[in-house]
C-alpha cells in the first residue's frame, strides 16, 4: 500500500490506532473498510475524522490509481497475524513488525517498535518495572518521552554480570532518563550465594524499601530469553556453576529472570531462592505486562511465556509469531478474495442507538480501574486477593472451620460478581476481562485466600470458558489439598428447553444461588450441605430478560446486535448474545406479562407457594421504569395465589450499557426462607434479618 501525500496524520488519531497498525492511519482506514466491512461513517467516527477525509483515505486514492484495492500482502499477513496473537492468547493488543527489514538487526528494530508502543501506553503516576536484555535496552535507547509526571522506573530484578551491555542497572536507568522519571534500583546482586543471604539482604531496610516500589509497579517492560547458550540468561550470568541439564531440563524460556516450562508453569530449580526480583506469581499480578522478544530461536520461549499468563502485551516480529501460532495449532485463515468498492455516497445509514459515550480512559484498563475503584470505595468490606489483581475477598468472612463459597465469571456484569462478596454471602470473587471467563490462577489465588480448611464451594455461571478455568482450578486446588465442590447455574430458561436444562445459561439467578450458599456456610454447614443447598436453590431459579437496545463493547463501541427503533428483543444473554426471537416493542404492563407467563409455564406454580422476587435492570435501564414492571409482576403473582417473600429491585447482574430488565423467581421452601432472610453485609446487598416482602 502506497500512502497518498500530503500532511501528517492528526495525533489525536494516531492516539487511539490500535497497536498493529503502527503509525499508518491509511492502513488503519483500508483493514476497517475492506477486511472488516465497516461503512465509511463508522470508520469516521471510530477515527475521529470526517466522513470526506474517510471518502479521501478510500475513493479518491483509488481512483486515481495510488492505492491498489487490496492491502499490501506482507502488510496484511503482519496485521492478521497480530490480530490473531491478540485474540488466541487473550493480549491487550500485539504489534507485528517484518522480520526482515533495512540495516538494522532484529533487537533494534522491535527496540524502536517498543519505544512507539510505550510511549501510547504510559502515563502520569505510573510505576513501571524493567528487566533486562538486549532489545529492553534498545527500546530504551530509542525512547524520547519526558514531561509525565511522577513516573518511577524500578529494576525487576537485581544486578547482573557487568559483561554485557544490557544489565538490569543499565535498562532501568536508561528508561527513566528517556521518560523523565526517577529510578528505582535494587541494591544487591541479581543471583547471591544462598537462600539465607538472600534473606538477609531482602531484611535490610534500603532493599525492602525498593521491593516495595516493585510491588507497585503497573506495568512492566521485559524481554524473553530462550535456553540456548548465547541467550540473555546464559549471558548474564544466572546459570553460571549450575547444572542445567539435572535441574533446568524442562525449562525452554525465562523471563525476568524466572524459568518456565512449555506450558508455562515455573520451573524451580536451585537458582530459584536465590534470586531477588520478582518471581512469576508477582510478575502475574502486574497489570500491563509488556514483552519485547523475537527471532525464531524464542519461538518456545515467547509461545511458554504467552501460555503462562505473563505476557498480556507483545512486540514481536512476523516469522516469530506465525511460528507461535503455528505451534499453538493455529491454521491462517483464507482471506476473502473480493472486496466492494467504497460507496462514495448514498449509502444507507446504520440504526443509532447511543450509548456510545463512555466515562472510560483505556478499553483495555476497564477491568483493572474498575477493580481499584472499588476496593478503594468498599476498603472496609473487600480486600485484594493476594497474588493477583483479578480477584477480591471479604475483610470480614472468611474464618477457619468454616466452608469458602468462591464465585466468578466475566466483567462487565457489576455489581456482579465482587458485589456479594462479604460477611454472610461468598468469600471471594474472580473476574475475568469482559464477558470473558477468569483464568485459574487468580481462582486458584482466590481459594488460598479464603479456604478455612473446611472445604470450598465454586459457584459460576454456566459457560464454557468459566466451566473449563473453575475445573482446573479445582483439580490445582486438590493437588494442594484443599476439598472442592462446585454448581453451575443454569436459571436462563430461554437459552434450552426445560429438557436440556444442563446446557441453559447461568445469569441473574446467581444473586440468589450467592446468597443462600453464602448463608448456609456462614452458619456453619458442611461442605455437603452448602452443596446440596446451593445446588436446590438453583434448581429452583427461573430467568428470563428482555432487551430495547444491545451491549456496546468498551472497545469497539459497536452494538452486538442490530435492533430496530421499535423492537425490543426476548430471550437475551449476558454476554451479548441475541434473543430467541424479536417483536414490535410493547408497554410495560406487557413485556411483564411475556416475560412472567414464559417464567411460570415452566415453574408450575400452585396457589399457597412462595418466591422470591429479582426485577433486574440489565444495565442502561431506569429504576422508575424497573418499579413499574415490578408493581405489574407482584399484581399478577397475587392473582395466582403465590405470595412473594421477598423483592429485589435494581441492577443486581448487569450487561454493561444493555437496556433491558430480566425476572427472576426462586421458589421458596422453609429452610430456602431461612438461608435467604439471613443477615449479610456485601457492596451491593445488605440484609439485616427477616424483611417480609408481602403476600
Amino acid at each position: 500500500m502506497v500512502k497518498r501525500s500530503g500532511g501528517k496524520p492528526d495525533k489525536a488519531v494516531l492516539s487511539e490506532m490500535p497497536m498493529r497498525f503502527g503509525d499508518d492511519p491509511l492502513l488503519w482506514a483500508a483493514w476497517l473498510y475492506y477486511e472488516d466491512g465497516m461503512t465509511q461513517a463508522d470508520i469516521a467516527n471510530l477515527m475521529g475524522l470526517s466522513r470526506a477525509s474517510v471518502n479521501t483515505y478510500l475513493a479518491d486514492a483509488r481512483t486515481r490509481g495510488l492505492v491498489n484495492i487490496e492491502i499490501e500482502p506482507d502488510r496484511f499477513r503482519s496485521v492478521m497475524i497480530a490480530k490473531a496473537m491478540k485474540d488466541r492468547f487473550n493480549l491487550q493488543d500485539c504489534l507485528v513488525i517484518p522480520s526482515e527489514g533495512g540495516d538494522r538487526s532484529l533487537f533494534e528494530r522491535l527496540g524502536a517498535a517498543g519505544a512507539q508502543v510505550l510511549k501510547r501506553l504510559v502515563r502520569a503516576g505510573d510505576t513501571i518495572a524493567v528487566a533486562w536484555g538486549r532489545s529492553v535496552l534498545s527500546l530504551a535507547e530509542e525512547l524520547h518521552h519526558p514531561g509525565l509526571a511522577d513516573i518511577r522506573v524500578v529494576q525487576a530484578s537485581g544486578s547482573t554480570t557487568a559483561r554485557i551491555p544490557w544489565t538490569p542497572e543499565a535498562c532501568a536507568a536508561r528508561l527513566a532518563e528517556a521518560l523523565g522519571a526517577r529510578w528505582v534500583p535494587l541494591s544487591a546482586p541479581a543471583i547471591v550465594s544462598s537462600p539465607e543471604m538472600r534473606e538477609r539482604l531482602l531484611a535490610e531496610t534500603v532493599l525492602s524499601e525498593q521491593m516495595v516500589v516493585l510491588s507497585e509497579a503497573n506495568r512492566i517492560v521485559m524481554g524473553i530469553s530462550s535456553m540456548r547458550p548465547e541467550s540473555t540468561i546464559h549471558t548474564s550470568g544466572f546459570l553460571d556453576g549450575v547444572d542445567q541439564q539435572a535441574h533446568y531440563q524442562d525449562a525452554v524460556g525465562s523471563v525476568s529472570g524466572r524459568f518456565i516450562s512449555a506450558r508455562g508453569e515455573p520451573v524451580i530449580g536451585p537458582v530459584n531462592d536465590r534470586t531477588i526480583g520478582l518471581d512469576l506469581a508477582a510478575l502475574r499480578a502486574i497489570p500491563q505486562r509488556i514483552a519485547v522478544a523475537g527471532g525464531i530461536e524464542k519461538v518456545s520461549a515467547i509461545l511458554a511465556a504467552l501460555r503462562g499468563g505473563y505476557v498480556n502485551v507483545l512486540i514481536t516480529d512476523a516469522a516469530s509469531a506465525r511460528g507461535v501460532l503455528t505451534a499453538d495449532g493455529w491454521q491462517e485463515p483464507k482471506r476473502r478474495s473480493q472486496v466492494p468498492a467504497p460507496v462514495v455516497d448514498g449509502a444507507a445509514p446504520r440504526v443509532h442507538h447511543g450509548g456510545d459515550k463512555k466515562l472510560i480512559n483505556e478499553a483495555r484498563d476497564i477491568v483493572d480501574e474498575s477493580i481499584d475503584g472499588l476496593l478503594l470505595a468498599h476498603e472496609p468490606l473487600l480486600a485484594k486477593v493476594p497474588g493477583t489483581h483479578r480477584a477480591v475477598m471479604a475483610r470480614n468472612g472468611p474464618r477457619s472451620g468454616k466452608v469458602g463459597i468462591v464465585i466468578g465469571g466475566g466483567s462487565g456484569h457489576d455489581p456482579g460478581f465482587w458485589g456479594y462478596v462479604g460477611q454472610g454471602c461468598a468469600d471471594a470473587a474472580v473476574m475475568g476481562n469482559i464477558f470473558a471467563a477468569p483464568p485459574p490462577d487468580p481462582i486458584l489465588a482466590a481459594s488460598r485466600a479464603v479456604h478455612g480448611d473446611a472445604g470450598l464451594l465454586y459457584i459460576y455461571g454456566n459457560f464454557s470458558g468459566d466451566v473449563m478455568n473453575f475445573d482446573m482450578a479445582a483439580e490445582m486446588a486438590a493437588a494442594e489439598g484443599i476439598r472442592v465442590r462446585q454448581v453451575v447455574t443454569t436459571d436462563d430458561i430461554a437459552s434450552s428447553p426445560p429438557d436440556a436444562r444442563g446446557s441453559r445459561r447461568g445469569v441473574a439467578g446467581n444473586v440468589f444461588v450467592f446468597k443462600i450458599a453464602g448463608a448456609a456456610a456462614d452458619l456453619n454447614a458442611s461442605l455437603e450441605a452448602c452443596e446440596i443447598v446451593a445446588r436446590r436453590a438453583a434448581d429452583c431459579t427461573y430467568t428470563m430478560g428482555l432487551a430495547l437496545e444491545p451491549v456496546r463493547l468498551p472497545d469497539t463501541r459497536q452494538p452486538s446486535y442490530e435492533v430496530g427503533p421499535d423492537e425490543m428483543e426476548i430471550g437475551v444473554g449476558i454476554h451479548g448474545e441475541p434473543g430467541v426471537m424479536r417483536q414490535k416493542i410493547v408497554k410495560a404492563d406487557d413485556a411483564a406479562d411475556l416475560l412472567l407467563d414464559r417464567i411460570l409455564s415452566e415453574m408450575a406454580p400452585v396457589r399457597g407457594d412462595r418466591v422470591a422476587l429479582l426485577i433486574n435492570s440489565l444495565g442502561g435501564t431506569q429504576t422508575m421504569e424497573l418499579y413499574i414492571l415490578a408493581r405489574r409482576v407482584r399484581q399478577r403473582l397475587k392473582a395466582h395465589g403465590i405470595g412473594v417473600h421477598r423483592t429485589f429491585v435494581g441492577p443486581y447482574f448487569t450487561s454493561l450499557d444493555m437496556k433491558g430488565v430480566s425476572l427472576s423467581l426462586m421458589k421458596l421452601d422453609d429452610e430456602l426462607i431461612t438461608l435467604l432472610d439471613h443477615p449479610c453485609h456485601t457492596p451491593a446487598l445488605t440484609e439485616l434479618g427477616e424483611q417480609k416482602g408481602g403476600k
